[in-house]
């Protein structure tokens, strides 16, 4: 019903154009690929593969497809990580036709946009000090996104957490880990947690 009035709302536009509608993640990565679009509104929780993950897919095969989120999750770890992978904005469903319409031109035509609520969060989240600290030779070997897991290893997260904040499967977690640990030259990830409070402390 939802995604029926967003389509009757953008057919009342010139200058956008709907070609095509999904239900699911695979169906999305599917559509992407045979239609091309300049951009996809993708919401979060749908079945099977969520759009978390399928914007990622999106962006790696497509990366000249933007994709804003529209949804109703607002939580921090839906936000960020929806930007770690690609995404271009952000609103939520009870954003009015004005601001949605506004965010569909604006991440179309190359920009990034979040609702208002949102950006304050991401100020906020920006501004603190990170876990790891990044810059330190300690850590050079890693890869972006080995960070990433490092500073959730550091926050005290488990493999089946950290798979779920970032939206990856545990056994992916668990390869990540493992490079982790060697890269850094320790045993376990207590001895990672304990190199990461030692960096910060100097």
């Amino acid at each position: 019903m939802f995604r029926s009035g967003v389509r009757n709302l953008l057919r009342t536009t010139d200058d956008l154009e709907v070609i095509g509608e999904a239900s699911t993640g695979e169906e999305a990565l599917v559509l992407v690929e045979s239609l091309q679009p300049d951009l996809v509104l993708m919401d979060i929780r749908m079945p099977g593969m969520n759009g978390i993950e399928a914007t990622r897919l999106i962006k790696e095969r497509h990366p000249l497809t933007a994709v804003l989120i529209l949804t109703m999750f607002q939580d921090d770890q839906s936000v960020f990580t929806a930007m770690r992978v690609g995404a271009k904005g952000y609103i939520l469903k009870d954003s009015d036709e004005h601001e949605l319409l506004q965010a569909i031109r604006m991440v179309g035509n190359g920009g990034a946009v979040f609702s208002s609520d949102i950006a304050s969060r991401m100020m906020h989240y920006f501004s603190q000090s990170p876990v790891v600290p990044a810059e330190d030779p300690t850590f050079s070997e890693l890869t972006r996104r080995e960070m990433e897991i490092l500073e959730r290893i550091a926050e005290g997260d488990s493999n089946a957490q950290i798979a779920s904040k970032l939206s990856i499967s545990n056994k992916t977690v668990a390869n990540y880990v493992s490079n982790i640990l060697n890269k850094l030259q320790v045993t376990d990830r207590n001895a990672a947690k304990r190199l990461v409070q030692m960096t910060r402390e100097e």
